[in-house]
């Protein structure tokens, strides 16, 4: 009879282990068990992330589309504003008589004038004079030096446009838009006709047919500054005149520094120059206000997103104790337990990133689609989406996480 070693073997105790592919298919199992939860759950991630997707994406088209549809137009114009005369108690012109050749001296200027409305107490313009009979019409009536005219990009129907002859010399001439034209009755200047402002006579010289930049001279009667001057004073406080400058492509900004020191060297402050505004740093402005405003939207989207995925995963503890219970009592440790439900609310909120950057690429395409628009988006935003509805996963799982492990098996399995 064999005799026992007078030492006995101690039993080798084996930790348990949760490999990966476990880990996987557990999880797995665990959002198949409920696929309807599991869909409504993930849908406020794929709102969120989708949301964020799209709205990259489309402010990212949007400011790109500034730079293609910045107006060629309004890119070569500047204005400048007689301010000291807005101000003013009485009716006044800062602007000097040779202010369309002084602002001609800059480099970079194509053409320059000045311009502003004048004021009539009433209806002033009439096809005939008020002793034959002639009803005043509404129109109204601007006064423009030539270099105002040439400077607005105006193109004539008939006739022609008013020079420096007439603006030295004070003619009464004028030049009607086509819809004045139209109200006075004058369809042809072959018989030189004449118009009455405020009871003076004037021979009309030409009909617009556009005029780009000053579109109020398609709507009344244009006449020289100096005409204007001599008849009626300089332009009241509340319609003060304005200078318009047709500027070289990329010279506008250069202009507007200048302009004020070149017309007034002896008071600049009378006047103000405004130059349209520098596409890059409106493309910047605009994304900055979209990204602003609807990521807001998107950030809530993603935090009722995460909410949901901690509220089903919490759920899910609680209804599953007795499964948990049973793992612990076969083993199981509790960070096995919590890193299973981590890994089932991390694929939850994956799946909605995956999902949602498809359905804001779809997005951001229908759009651009629909408006003849080259869509721009970082291809980057769209790589990071899924990571960033994993993170949010990861995160709404911790707390239910910890809750399942720390669940005692005895407590468990007596439920």
């Amino acid at each position: 009879m064999l005799s026992r070693p007078a030492s006995r073997r101690r039993a080798v105790e084996v930790p348990s282990r949760l490999r990966a592919r476990d880990l996987g298919s557990e999880a797995l199992a665990g959002l198949l068990q409920r696929p309807g939860r599991s869909a409504l759950t993930v849908l406020g991630t794929i709102l969120g992330i989708g949301g964020f997707v799209a709205i990259v994406g489309l402010s990212q088209t949007a400011a790109g589309q500034i730079g293609k549809d910045f107006n060629l137009q309004d890119a070569t114009q500047v204005t400048v504003n007689d301010t000291a005369a807005g101000k003013a108690s009485v009716p006044t012109l800062d602007f000097p008589m040779n202010a369309d050749a002084s602002t001609d001296r800059i480099h970079g200027v194509v053409a320059a004038g000045v311009w502003w409305p004048v004021t009539f107490s009433k209806a002033a313009v009439s096809s005939l004079p008020a002793s034959a009979g002639g009803s005043a019409l509404g129109l109204p009536v601007t006064a423009a030096s030539p270099g105002a005219v040439i400077a607005s990009g105006a193109t004539v129907e008939a006739g022609v446009l008013f020079n420096q002859f007439h603006e030295n010399s004070g003619q009464k001439v004028a030049v009607l838009g086509q819809t004045a034209a139209a109200q006075l009755g004058i369809s042809n200047l072959e018989s030189q006709p004449a118009i009455f402002i405020d009871g003076q006579p004037f021979t009309v010289i030409g009909i617009l047919a556009s005029d780009p930049r000053l579109p109020q001279l398609n709507l009344g009667v244009t006449v020289p500054e100096s005409t204007a001057l001599k008849l009626w004073g300089p332009p009241t406080p509340s319609d003060a005149a304005q200078m318009l400058i047709h500027t070289r492509l990329g010279a506008a900004q250069v202009v507007a520094e200048q302009v004020a020191v070149a017309l007034r060297p002896d008071n600049p402050k009378l006047l103000t120059a405004s130059a349209p505004v520098n596409p890059t740093q409106l493309r910047s402005s605009v994304t900055a206000s979209l990204n602003s405003v609807f990521l807001a939207l998107a950030g809530i989207a993603l935090i009722v997103g995460a909410v949901g995925i901690a509220n089903t995963t919490l759920v899910a503890v609680l209804e599953r104790a007795g499964e948990i219970g049973l793992r612990r009592a076969l083993g199981a440790r509790p960070r096995h337990i919590a890193i299973q439900f981590l890994a089932e609310s991390t694929a939850l909120g994956l799946f909605g990133g995956l999902v949602g950057a498809c359905v804001g690429v779809l997005a951001t395409m229908a759009v651009t689609i629909y408006q003849q628009w080259t869509a721009l988006l970082d291809p980057r935003i769209v790589l990071a989406a899924p990571a960033a509805g994993a993170v949010i996963g990861l995160l709404a799982g911790l707390y239910p996480a910890l809750r399942a492990s720390s669940i005692e098996p005895a407590d468990a399995l007596r439920r």
